[in-house]
């Protein structure tokens, strides 16, 4: 997978694991993917056993920011306006929970991380 590392990708099928158990989760988001030639952020906090299907908070740049699931093989398709690529971003640190980033996003029209 292009987007996340290893580590990411366990803590990440973690969280999932540990919501498909009925626990209540509102963990730190474990990456940020953006396009680098438009307004789309995706703040994703769980990966199913799969590696594929990523659930977090998704903004597609439209002004209205959604929790969501998400492919992460569709997204490596993905092209902006200029033809750029969809990347992580190495310096994300995490500074709410996914709640935290959902209640902002809503009131703002968007990420703003």
């Amino acid at each position: 997978m292009t987007f996340i590392t290893n580590e990411q990708q366990s803590l990440m099928q973690a969280n999932d694991a540990a919501r498909a158990r009925g626990e209540a989760l509102d963990p730190l988001p474990v990456v940020k993917l953006y396009t680098l030639d438009a307004g789309a952020v995706w703040l994703l906090t769980e990966l199913d056993a799969d590696g594929d299907r990523a659930f977090g908070l998704c903004d597609a740049g439209t002004g209205s920011p959604e929790l969501g699931h998400v492919s992460l093989s569709a997204l490596e398709g993905v092209r902006g306006p200029r033809g750029m690529r969809i990347v992580a971003d190495p310096h994300f640190k995490p500074r709410q929970t996914l709640s935290g980033y959902l209640a902002e996003a809503q009131r703002d029209g968007s990420i703003n991380d």
